[in-house]
């Protein structure tokens, strides 16, 4: 119906033009521009098909994907709760101190009480002579063995951190390795052995802190040696040019008679 009054429409427009006008027709340009509609009609289509196959090898891409992460899983989507554990013992402030600061804090009066928590005898910072007299005794010599006292202390905070944490890391070790032989998915088996990989380092680095302290405790106790040699050196050379000085003094003041004394004649 729609088709049959359409062409009535057209019928009426040429009836009524004709009554106008002679109608002018150039079969070359009718010809020309059917060439040129087709072809816009051609690309149009080109266009089309390559939109629909732009969409479909999205399409492919998206379902790829997809099985993917059937197969795999999604990363974003897994949530591994040994992970804050390992941040927490990364981001922990170490106990250990350098040799350094050890140095810097050396107190000559507490390496006189110091009693290692009963295990020594503190000297104190006095003491009394037999006739009564109170004696303060001198710092400097003390300097030393409070250094070799702050490296100690030092050793025993470190290892005491040490121990907690490497308890505290192995728990996590067990419980990860736990949940890595009940994984399902590739993206979980990837997260756990990673975590896994970072609490094993932080186990290592827990002997490397301790090896550390003991070195420190080591190397103050060399330097402490050191020291004493060296002012045994130092004593034994003053003492050598002490003892030369005083032979040539006393040379000078008491000579050697090297003539014959003169008796006088009767």
């Amino acid at each position: 119906m729609k088709k049959f009054i359409a062409l009535a429409l057209v019928t009426l427009g040429i009836s009524v033009s004709a009554r106008a006008q002679w109608i002018v027709y150039d079969p070359a340009n009718t010809v020309q521009s059917v060439i040129n509609t087709a072809q816009e009609i051609a690309k149009f289509v080109q266009m089309i098909n390559n939109q629909v196959q732009q969409i479909q090898t999205l399409t492919d891409q998206l379902n790829e994907f997809k099985h993917y992460e059937s197969l795999f899983g999604d990363p974003h989507a897994v949530v591994l709760t040994t992970v804050q554990p390992l941040v927490n013992d990364l981001r922990k402030t170490e106990v250990g101190e350098t040799l350094t600061a050890l140095e810097g804090a050396v107190d000559a009066g507490e390496a006189m009480l110091y009693n290692a928590n009963g295990l020594f005898t503190s000297i104190g910072t006095t003491f009394t002579t037999p006739n009564g007299a109170s004696v303060t005794r001198r710092e400097a010599p003390y300097l030393p063995v409070a250094a070799v006292q702050k490296t100690t202390d030092n050793f025993l905070s470190v290892s005491t951190d040490a121990a907690a944490r490497r308890v505290a890391l192995k728990e996590e070790i067990a419980r990860t390795t736990t949940a890595l032989k009940s994984a399902t998915t590739d993206a979980e088996v990837q997260k756990l052995t990673g975590v896994l990989i970072g609490l094993s380092s932080a186990l290592n680095n827990t002997d490397y802190e301790i090896n550390q302290a003991t070195a420190s405790a080591l190397v103050q106790d060399v330097a402490n040696r050191n020291e004493v040699q060296r002012q045994i050196e130092a004593k034994k050379e003053q003492q050598h040019a002490e003892f030369t000085e005083a032979v040539q003094k006393y040379g000078q003041t008491f000579r050697l008679m090297n003539a014959p004394t003169a008796f006088p004649t009767p």
